[in-house]
């Protein structure tokens, strides 16, 4: 049973025996996976390894197969079918939190030192909220994914393998769990019809009642008396715990129709997830409602009960600055006090670096999302089609946060170039892999993401080349174990393949990485190139693109590597490139320790004396080289 009252909740009960897991000394050396719970794994896999590396068996629960190229498309022969597929993309797929306890060996081997999973609280009973942000009870899990148990079983298993395990949370608001009275406005559908439409105008809606599961208005609108309840109190109905059934927890104003309007995106439901009011007044002077003092109870509850790590935090920007420091400074106390001393916050925060880095610094958030102008610059660099001076960039604009010196924020921000929304392609929304070639170069986006400033995160399915091809949020969700709706518009065929070539290069990539602290913690520089080794200059786009040498160093205390990814897919490139003056001789020489030329592993390169030091490379055609 569920407690149906926060007040209930003892945390100092779930401290275990042995203390909690405590955090990493510094978030900057992991390596986040994030995964949409639904999509990633239902447990029915067979043909993949376990965690100690023995291939699973046929059993009478695990029947499905891995995928195959024949399998590509099998979803889709007639248009019966592929109306079926496309359906699918929109339901709860089967993803469990045991699945996801079962690749934990597939994770830990490709690299992934922390997971972050999608939210797995309870949903509305009454829509296919698979994504899990449409909370209807903040105190127990979707039985659709598994149970509270289960998911302490999988952070107990990722701890036992070196994985943390990072919560993405929601605070801005709550699931679709009450309905507005017509009483004010209303509109068209597409179909003509006349519907209830409460857009954000600034004023609130009278309410009809919370909804019951089957998402009718049918429960009072108003807080359940846990000493008398009466016949309406409904687990699968209204929002729980009880505490939360308090109506002034809610703003109650509509939708948000302009996103950038102030006040109206703080105000305004996200579409029919309804607005939690936070508080009132400045960031220095602010009142926090009583809805977020719960809210911070309600995350301390998962912190003591399942010891994750870190929360994700949702849509941080439709929150109020002196919300969003309170919350953070109430979690962070909360975990430090049970040896969490690094208790990780990282905040989604949409409209701008500027903005982003703004709040990051007035919030005492940890990091914030890189889903603006990194992953643009990182996809299309890659593919030829950005100048490598305005990804580098990114990461040491000291003018952004108004300080004079450079800052480097290796630890800052959580990087990715795949994700489940792709806001930033509008109505051509698919994966990295969905353009023509793209699979040539995804490792090295995967590479680059990996080998530059920052966290790096990827995203499920990219290490299988995943494409997300369909224009729109659904085929970005593919499912890693098939099912209804597995990727290349397959059906009832799994992902979990070691032997693919991007994955088994990434993990020797992401090997490299965690073997030199210098990739994960050292300054970063974009180092110029030359022909002739006379003329240098930075490698950028002539006309419309770039094809060439692209290489970069890092760089800590007295050790430099140089790092080279190739634009041109077609042919090897050569070039000169400028390496630190003061940490090289001249006649001292460089080892290749990775390329994807194979060949070209553990030959060295001399060091000379042009533009300064410099040494002579070679990268495969839409190859990746390491030089240390």
């Amino acid at each position: 049973m569920v407690e149906k009252q926060l007040s209930l909740i003892d945390l100092e009960s779930f401290k275990p025996q042995k203390g909690f897991y405590p955090s990493p000394i510094a978030w900057e050396d992991q390596v986040f996976y994030f995964m949409m719970l639904d999509r990633f794994s239902d447990d029915q896999e067979i043909g993949y390894k376990d965690i100690e590396g023995n291939v699973v068996s046929k059993t009478p629960t695990r029947t499905t197969p891995m995928f195959t190229q024949e399998d590509s498309g099998n979803a889709i022969k007639t248009a019966a079918d592929a109306n079926r597929w496309r359906e699918a993309g929109i339901k709860y797929a089967g993803g469990k939190l045991k699945g996801l306890k079962s690749k934990i060996g597939y994770l830990k081997r490709l690299g992934v030192t922390a997971i972050w999973i999608s939210p797995i609280f309870k949903q509305v009973r009454f829509q296919e909220t698979y994504h899990g942000y449409g909370i209807q009870n903040f105190l127990d899990v979707e039985p659709n994914f598994g149970s509270r148990e289960d998911l302490q079983d999988l952070v107990k298993t990722a701890h036992a393998n070196g994985i943390y395990v990072i919560l993405d949370i929601i605070l801005n608001h709550v699931g679709n769990v009450f309905s507005y009275a017509p009483n004010r406005y209303w509109t068209q559908d597409e179909g003509g019809n006349r519907v209830l439409d409460p857009r954000w105008d600034g004023n609130p809606y009278e309410v009809k009642g919370f909804n019951d599961k089957k998402g009718f208005p049918t429960i009072p609108f108003q807080k359940a008396d846990p000493n008398a309840p009466t016949t309406w109190v409904d687990e699968d109905g209204a929002i729980w715990p009880i505490e939360f059934q308090d109506p002034s927890f809610y703003t109650q104003k509509g939708r948000i129709d302009n996103w950038d309007g102030d006040p109206e995106y703080l105000e305004g439901d996200f579409s029919d997830l309804k607005d939690v009011h936070h508080g009132e007044g400045t960031l220095d002077n602010y009142k926090p409602s009583l809805a977020l003092k719960y809210l911070c109870e309600v995350y301390k509850f998962w912190i003591a009960y399942a010891d994750v790590d870190g929360f994700r935090i949702d849509t941080v920007k439709h929150m109020d600055k002196g919300a969003t420091r309170f919350f953070a400074a109430a979690i962070h106390e909360f975990a430090q006090s049970i040896g969490k001393e690094h208790f990780f916050l990282v905040g989604e925060i949409t409209g701008g670096r500027k903005r982003a880095f703004e709040t990051l610094e007035e919030t005492g958030l940890n990091a914030v999302l890189g889903i603006d102008d990194i992953p643009d610059k990182l996809e299309y660099m890659v593919k030829g089609y950005r100048n490598p001076g305005d990804y580098f960039g990114l990461f040491r604009n000291s003018k952004l946060i108004q300080k004079e010196s450079n800052v480097w924020f290796r630890d800052k921000v959580v990087t990715m170039f795949d994700d489940h929304d792709q806001v930033r392609k509008g109505q051509n929304k698919a994966r990295f892999c969905a353009d023509r070639d793209a699979e040539k170069v995804v490792l090295n986006a995967l590479a680059l993401n990996a080998m530059t400033l920052g966290i790096p995160c990827i995203y499920y399915g990219t290490e299988q080349c995943f494409d997300g091809n369909g224009g729109s949020d659904r085929y970005l969700r593919e499912a890693m174990f098939g099912g209804e709706f597995g990727a290349f518009r397959s059906r009832e065929a799994h992902f979990f393949n070691e032997d693919n070539p991007v994955y088994q290069e990434l993990a020797l990539i992401l090997e490299i990485r965690r073997n030199n602290l210098v990739l994960c913690r050292g300054r970063q520089y974009l180092r110029s190139i030359s022909g002739d080794g006379q003329n240098f200059g930075f490698p950028k786009m002539i006309g419309n693109q770039i094809r060439s040498v692209v290489p970069w160093s890092r760089i800590l205390s007295n050790k430099e590597m140089l790092l080279a990814i190739n634009t041109d897919f077609e042919q090897p490139s050569t070039a000169w490139v400028t390496i630190d003056n003061e940490l090289h001789n001249s006649g001292d020489r460089l080892t290749c320790v990775y390329s994807t030329d194979k060949e070209q592993v553990n030959q060295q390169v001399l060091v000379e004396a042009k533009n300064g030091k410099s040494v002579k490379i070679t990268v495969p055609a839409a190859g990746f080289v390491i030089y240390g």
